[in-house]
């Protein structure tokens, strides 16, 4: 586990594959769409990823005519190896020697940036959905992107053309099955939008609900949550993780039996998660010298953006953060993190979005500001966000019924 916890190499965008391309490139979550879109017959190319059929190749997708694409909340490819006893169809799949290999999510390793980059096939410096909280330019005030709160409209936000809405104006049936409440949600508007949603307020029933419309040829998405908000409430260690596991499981089974002969199902995720350690909980706010020159915080405990007051250098501000953190997390400025290509290709209009310091946590650390963030979000048992390898090695398993 220490290993898992400890910084990986950075993530990059491109349809490059094996040792000599790096992490990420076309093992990565932004190309298991337009890769389908090649399995399917319709491809569809991206700013970051032009060879749709390169990346179904290096993902190993056969072509078919209806694909299944699930995304599994929160569940990272080392957190699902470490329980595999719990989880029986999904060890059958990594069973096999090709899908028994992690892709990469994006930095951060978030949701709501995830999301973005699932759904555009693009990366956040596109879609300029960088991070849980981030500052809206409009007003100078911080925005929360999983219920848009004092955030831009969904569509001004993020402008990419989703894969979805590709396909569809392409003529091809794409249908979501999903929770009755995000059918029309914040999230849904700017990084999925584009299909045609069908609500089912239970897994089983959203099970269901996808193996039917595969009948059709075409791309169905459906998405499970319960592996992630388990997680945050209790820790992915626990009996309650397992439990959450178990159920996945047993529905992504139920969808292999219900989906008819010749479907590609392909299980994806937007990140893992690691256990926070309260013995290395950093509060902000017990640090009035670091406080200094911070106009807002942003991000999230495992990935911290800081915005700075006007004028102050972020060379040294990075450089205070840095003796103040030392061993327990990397500190990057905005330039550093630009130059290294964290975001992929970054528009103008969403630069002011990235926090002018980046802070990624190591091992269990956490970094809390508690004048602004409530008990619940100070004390959270499993997080995520930073570039350990727990958390931005994502499974992506291929069954061909």
């Amino acid at each position: 586990m220490g290993d898992l916890t400890d910084l990986a190499d950075d993530i990059t965008y491109g349809d490059g594959s094996g040792p000599a391309a790096g992490r990420g490139q076309a093992a990565h979550l932004s190309s298991v769409l337009p890769a389908l879109s090649s399995v399917l017959g319709v491809p569809v190319s991206t700013p970051v990823h032009p060879d749709p059929a390169a990346l179904q190749e290096v993902l190993g997708l056969p072509s078919a005519r209806s694909a299944v694409v699930v995304l599994v909340d929160g569940l990272g490819y080392w957190n699902l190896k470490r329980r595999l006893g719990h989880a029986p169809y999904l060890r059958s799949l990594l069973s096999q020697e090709a899908n028994d290999r992690p892709i990469a999510t994006c930095l951060p390793s978030t949701t709501a940036a995830a999301m973005g980059v699932f759904g555009t096939g693009t990366c956040p410096g596109l879609t300029g959905m960088a991070g849980y909280t981030q500052l809206n330019p409009s007003n100078g005030e911080l925005s929360q992107l999983i219920q848009f709160r004092n955030a831009l409209e969904p569509e001004d936000m993020q402008r990419q053309p989703t894969i979805f809405e590709r396909l569809k104006a392409q003529g091809l049936r794409v249908t979501t099955s999903g929770l009755p409440k995000f059918a029309d949600s914040g999230l849904t508007r700017a990084a999925l939008r584009g299909t045609d949603y069908i609500v089912g307020r239970t897994s089983t029933q959203r099970v269901y609900t996808a193996a039917n419309a595969a009948r059709e040829p075409g791309l169905t998405y459906l998405y499970l949550r319960e592996v992630d908000k388990v997680g945050h409430s209790y820790g992915w260690e626990g009996d309650e993780w397992v439990a959450a596991l178990e159920q996945t499981d047993a529905d992504l089974a139920l969808l292999s039996r219900s989906v008819p002969a010749g479907t590609v199902i392909v299980i994806v995720a937007d990140h893992g998660m690691v256990t926070a350690d309260p013995n290395l909980r950093f509060d902000m706010a017990e640090r009035e010298d670091l406080q200094a020159g911070v106009r807002l915080v942003g991000g999230e405990p495992r990935q911290v953006m800081l915005y700075l007051e006007e004028g102050v250098d972020p060379e040294l501000a990075a450089q205070r953060w840095r003796e103040a953190l030392a061993g327990r997390a990397l500190v990057r400025t905005k330039a550093q993190a630009l130059a290294a290509g964290l975001f992929g290709p970054v528009e103008a209009r969403n630069e002011p979005v990235i926090g002018d310091l980046l802070i990624s946590c190591i091992g269990g650390t956490t970094l809390v500001d508690s004048r602004t963030q409530g008990e619940q979000a100070t004390y959270m048992p499993g997080v995520h966000g930073s570039q350990t390898y727990l958390e931005t090695d994502i499974p992506c398993l291929v069954d061909l019924v």
